[in-house]
């Protein structure tokens, strides 16, 4: 039997075009982006590096791309990248810090994801001849596998002045920034001066369908723009995806707490049942964890569950993950809960 309607809460990156973000992109004014003659996508790399407080931004095909690039303009091969265990650069992107930058990973068990000023010190290596350098200490706000949680502006802070004086550049990984900007009420801006550069991804809960944007000082983007094309990211009437990043931008920006709502509703709705474990208290973004308390894995819940029409992820043993977005309202949200706790429990 067919279901009526999917509703598909396996991440933010599955929104799709809006009628409005299709007409922009059709109208949109190009030109040959490697040549630096495309104004749409020098429009939205000025954007977002005003909204970061960056001198200059440097629009990519995706957040692993933009990411590596930051990792690789201010790393050498053999130094060493402070990182959460669960960030996304060491466990999402392939190894690809290892095979492009020739960097290795110090990892600590942050506190919902982030390191503590404690531990940034404990893991950045002293100078010494026989250890490697620290070169970054990375960080990443929200947290994808901690569950969207938001990072405090003032540990950020601790650590980007320890880092600095330690001679460590800060990147923060910002896919979900402004998330945690929607969340918190603090500027986006305010978090990316803790970092020397920033990434923030267009396609996740803005909806652009394509794209991150890399920002930093000028000196940086000019590496930056270099290793781009060095990776292959180097594109060319790319105005037409860039101005779907600034329809998203103006108009998707502003909504982003609905997501919020749709994601604590979500862990509301399932908190009552006994075959799954939410912490709704710990919603703090447009992600869910929710724990499968039965002893079958999470996985064996995946196809019954998209053949009832929800589509969900399961990222451990026990853990499914839902994120909420602009394509999931609070009708599917409520239903994607009921059908949940007939299929799981």
């Amino acid at each position: 039997m067919g279901v009526s309607k999917i509703i598909d809460i396996r991440s933010d990156t599955v929104t799709r075009p809006s009628p409005g973000m299709r007409e922009a992109i059709a109208n949109a004014e190009v030109g040959d982006d490697v040549f630096g003659d495309d104004p749409t996508v020098k429009k939205l790399e000025r954007k977002v590096a005003s909204l970061l407080g960056k001198e200059e931004g440097l629009y990519v095909p995706s957040g692993t791309m933009a990411n590596q690039i930051a990792l690789r303009a201010h790393a050498s091969p053999g130094d060493e990248v402070v990182a959460d265990r669960w960030s996304h650069c060491v466990n999402n992107e392939t190894g690809a810090a290892a095979a492009l930058a020739g960097v290795q990973f110090r990892t600590v068990d942050g506190r919902r994801g982030h390191p503590t000023l404690a531990q940034v010190k404990d893991a950045v290596r002293p100078r010494e001849i026989h250890l490697p350098r620290t070169a970054v200490v990375l960080l990443e706000n929200t947290h994808n596998m901690a569950g969207g949680t938001v990072y405090p502006l003032e540990e950020m802070k601790k650590i980007a002045a320890f880092a600095r004086e330690s001679g460590a550049a800060v990147h923060l990984d910002g896919a979900r920034l402004f998330n945690a900007s929607a969340a918190s009420g603090i500027a986006a801006e305010r978090y990316a001066s803790c970092a020397d550069s920033v990434s923030v991804c267009m396609s996740k809960g803005l909806g652009a369908p394509i794209g991150s944007v890399l920002s930093g000082s000028a000196t940086f983007i000019e590496k930056a723009r270099r290793f781009r094309k060095m990776y292959g990211g180097g594109m060319r009437q790319v105005g037409i995806l860039a101005a779907a990043c600034l329809y998203a931008i103006e108009h998707n920006l502003p909504r982003l707490a609905e997501d919020h709502d749709k994601a604590r509703l979500l862990a509301e709705e399932l908190a009552s049942s006994s075959a799954m474990e939410v912490d709704s208290g710990s919603v703090e973004s447009n992600i869910v964890m929710i724990e499968v308390k039965s002893r079958a894995p999470a996985a064996s819940y995946v196809g019954p569950l998209a053949e009832r029409g929800v589509l969900i992820l399961a990222l451990g043993p026990q853990l499914l993950r839902a994120v909420t977005h602009l394509d999931v309202s609070r009708a599917d949200v409520t239903e994607a809960a009921r059908i949940m706790r007939e299929v799981i429990g």
